[in-house]
């Protein structure tokens, strides 16, 4: 039997390290995903200098990815790993996002028939309680990073223990945003700006996510 792993990160290379420890405790890059808040476009496709182009159509996969929607991220990590896929693209309730992954795929497949919005579905759909899916997109929402893995039962506590490093408390996170008003994650808000971003930021520690 499988199950779904997940963390929130508000540093972006701390989630890319979470990554980088499952990837080395030998999970599959086809069982990770990532999904990282850019509405202040901190992610530039062109700062890589490596293209990467398996396909040999002279065109960077991840480019193609982020074109293809659906497709993102879907073969392109190979040895270079998952991170090699990483891609642009909008999820509803999110707004612009860097992603790689099985759930940037499930979740722009799941926008247009969940009333949850695409997030949401896409971890309910991979066996995430509703309550925790909604406070992980609320996460990214508000500028983090997120991580998830398919993982089997035997091996849940260890590879689970990977990703707690430098992560997000998400009750207690979860418990501040209930203060200031917040109670569920509601995909038909508009995204926030870099500067509500930058707020949230400074609220729960320190901004720099390169």
């Amino acid at each position: 039997m499988t199950t779904t792993i997940s963390r929130l990160y508000d540093n972006y290379s701390d989630a890319e390290r979470a990554v980088s420890r499952l990837e080395s405790a030998g999970v599959p890059h086809s069982d990770i995903s990532i999904v990282a808040n850019n509405s202040d476009n901190w992610y530039d496709s062109s700062r890589s200098s490596r293209k990467v182009d398996r396909d040999r159509d002279g065109v960077d996969d991840r480019a193609e990815g982020a074109g293809a929607g659906a497709g993102i991220g879907a073969g392109v990590g190979g040895a270079a790993g998952l991170l090699a896929g990483l891609g642009l693209l909008a999820i509803p309730g999110l707004g612009p996002v860097v992603a790689a992954g099985w759930l940037a795929s499930t979740a722009v497949g799941a926008a247009a028939g969940a009333a949850t919005g695409g997030i949401v579905g896409a971890l309910t759909q991979a066996g995430v309680p509703k309550e925790d899916a909604s406070r992980y997109a609320e996460g990214v929402r508000r500028g983090g990073t997120l991580v998830s893995a398919k993982v089997t039962d035997n091996d849940r506590a260890r590879l689970d223990a990977l990703l707690h490093d430098r992560s997000v408390n998400l009750q207690e996170r979860s418990s501040a945003w209930q203060k200031a008003g917040w109670s569920d994650f509601d995909a038909a808000s508009p995204p926030l700006s870099p500067d509500d971003i930058g707020r949230e930021r400074e609220l729960y520690g320190p901004g720099a996510r390169r």
